[in-house]
């Protein structure tokens, strides 16, 4: 069986999907390929998302924006949405989810840490989902 893969969505592709990135990466231990994008890709990470995820060991500072790209949904089991709305393009047969987070841009370091920890616990449902065997053990 070949792994599964997840896009994670938001608009600026700076906060939210960088942040479920990182943590999937982490939680996931290889089992499950990760892609992250954004309708319009800021020039560069959100600096406090960094810091945020840096706290709880998880580097993600060499990480860049990137645009939404149809190919990168076409290749994804799984498209998580962040806010991003219509913008993602659906294709038959994908896993669809919308995550309602609040933006960590312009935010101070405590929401953004409270966002770090709701993205924490959708992340470990979604591994337990697509990698069932891995929680049985």
């Amino acid at each position: 069986m070949s792994k599964p893969s997840v896009l994670f969505v938001c608009v600026h592709n700076a906060g939210r999907s960088q942040m479920a990135a990182g943590w999937l990466r982490h939680l996931a231990g290889g089992e499950i390929e990760v892609r992250s994008a954004g309708s319009a890709p800021a020039d560069t990470i959100n600096p406090v998302a960094v810091e945020a995820m840096r706290e709880v060991g998880i580097d993600i500072s060499d990480a860049l924006p990137g645009r939404l790209e149809r190919e990168a949904v076409a290749a994804s089991d799984v498209v998580v949405t962040m806010g991003c709305g219509d913008a993602c393009p659906i294709f038959p047969g994908k896993r669809y989810e919308d995550w309602e987070l609040t933006d960590p841009a312009g935010r101070g370091p405590e929401e953004v840490r409270g966002v770090r920890d709701e993205i924490r616990g959708r992340v470990e449902k979604l591994v337990a989902e697509l990698l069932p065997d891995r929680a049985a053990h």
